[in-house]
């Protein structure tokens, strides 16, 4: 059985009936995100009509699990949270490898070597304060500070996959690893649920710092949030809602097209628009945000990152005293 495989009813399965000229999409982006992108790309294919289930990435999986166990129809392409779940879906050969032209103007780091998924934006991980907070850090270091002592908050590994993934970066980050998120245990780091309630912490001054992914916090400070944001010194790490063509989808034709054009400057444009940072080289970041060659990603390995999954979370729950 895959390792993707869940025990859910067949009813639960709603398979796609199989149209010419029909683009089967499974997507984790917010709702109207979503239907921009297929807007988008509709107006830029007009023989394609996209069919778009959207969801949470855990739920889409599950139901992707069922549907590839039940035999039923599955999507053609998914564009979805983060690398580490379609790096899973590759190493088990669900993924078809495609050498998109659009990946030239790529960092090789953002996407699989072997084609199987490719990144569409950058949503990095940095550090949020309220304005009227004391001091402003500069580093992930600073949050270990005895000055910090029970004044930051994080989103929990346990709970949010971007927390998971910026775990095992900084874990396997040699200035850092786990002597850091120790270091944060012992100075009383609140780590508890997602980003957003790290961030409606600090806008209300609960908590004066927190880590955070950088489009809540830039988009708030633009609204007039009494909100600023960090990009640490050592770097961010990040995810960047990967697009990739199942193996067996019954139209790759136009799934291809699809990743093109997510991929191409079109594509990318858009991404800006909606308000993060595009992945491709070259093309500009939404007002308020630094600019692609200005980030200093930290490096992140998805397989290493799938493999110490279990581990990474049971040290964490052991580190922070979690039952």
């Amino acid at each position: 059985m895959s390792r993707l495989a869940l025990a859910l009813p067949l009813a639960l399965v709603l398979p796609f009936a199989a149209t010419a000229g029909t683009l089967k999409l499974y997507t984790s982006q917010p709702n109207a995100d979503a239907q921009k992108t297929v807007d988008a790309f509709q107006a830029a294919n007009p023989d394609v009509t996209v069919d778009w289930v959207r969801d949470g990435t855990t739920q889409l999986m599950a139901r992707l699990a069922a549907e590839m166990e039940a035999g039923a129809p599955a999507p053609d392409v998914l564009l979805i949270a983060d690398t580490v779940t379609l790096e899973g879906l590759a190493q088990e050969g669900k993924l078809a490898a495609y050498s998109s032209p659009e990946a030239q103007a790529y960092d090789p780091a953002l996407y699989s070597k072997d084609g199987h998924y490719y990144s569409t934006k950058l949503i990095t991980t940095g550090i949020v304060y309220n304005t009227a907070a004391d001091d402003i850090p500069t580093s992930w270091a600073d949050l270990a500070k005895p000055e910090y002592k029970g004044l930051v908050a994080m989103p929990s590994p346990l709970y949010s996959g971007a927390a998971l993934i910026h775990l095992a970066a900084l874990t396997d980050d040699a200035e850092l690893g786990w002597a850091y998120y120790e270091g944060l245990a012992a100075n009383e780091a609140r780590a508890d649920g997602g980003n957003g309630g790290v961030f409606n912490a600090v806008a209300a001054g609960e908590k004066p710092y927190g880590v955070l992914v950088d489009y809540m916090a830039l988009r708030a400070k633009a609204e007039g949030s009494p909100v600023d944001f960090v990009f640490p010194e050592e770097g961010v790490t990040w995810v960047t809602e990967p697009v990739a063509i199942m193996k067996d989808a019954a139209n790759p034709a136009d799934a291809q097209k699809f990743v093109d054009f997510v991929l191409s400057e079109d594509g990318q444009n858009l991404v800006s628009e909606m308000g993060y940072i595009p992945a491709r080289t070259g093309v500009a970041s939404p007002e308020g945000f630094p600019a692609r060659d200005e980030l200093k990603l930290i490096r992140f390995d998805a397989a290493k990152a799938l493999a110490d999954t279990d581990a990474n979370k049971s040290k964490f729950a052991e580190v922070f005293g979690v039952k």
